[in-house]
């Protein structure tokens, strides 16, 4: 996690944090028991590719969102609040490819006293091909309230 930004810290255009990660079988594993996700395209890879024509197994869209919305919270730091996160999964993952989650600050605004921050983001492939666009909406305390963020 970084240190805490504030409302005052950013500006329209500029860029969160990028994270990069790579899912591997393990986690996929993992995610799949805690949400109870038992379609074989996560986990078997002839039934993937033979029956389904994949690559590979595929990355869970889900956990994919879940990585981006952990970027997200970990650049807004502890004070801060993700308020609203959509997104579309518009392309496949694999297994070990390399995952870059990159986002920008496309607005900002003040709503019933609390400071919001307009977020686009995406994740993208080592080929640079986007993955999932989305847009998320954010609290950041500010300099000159309580501390709160509200």
């Amino acid at each position: 996690m970084t240190d805490q930004i504030y409302f005052e810290d950013v500006s329209e255009g500029d860029p969160i944090t990028e994270h990069g990660t790579a899912v591997d079988s393990r986690q996929m594993f993992f995610f799949s028991a805690a949400t109870y996700n038992g379609h074989r395209i996560h986990y078997d890879l002839k039934y993937a590719t033979e029956v389904e024509g994949h690559p590979d197994v595929l990355v869970h869209g889900p956990l994919q969102s879940a990585l981006m919305a952990k970027t997200l919270t970990d650049w807004i730091g502890p004070k801060g609040r993700l308020v609203r996160f959509s997104f579309q999964n518009r392309a496949s993952a694999v297994p070990g490819e390399d995952l870059k989650f990159v986002a920008r600050v496309i607005g900002k605004r003040e709503e019933n006293g609390t400071p919001l921050v307009d977020l686009e983001f995406q994740e993208l492939n080592g080929e640079g091909q986007v993955l999932m666009p989305g847009s998320a909406t954010v609290s950041l305390p500010s300099r000159h309230s309580n501390g709160s963020g509200e």
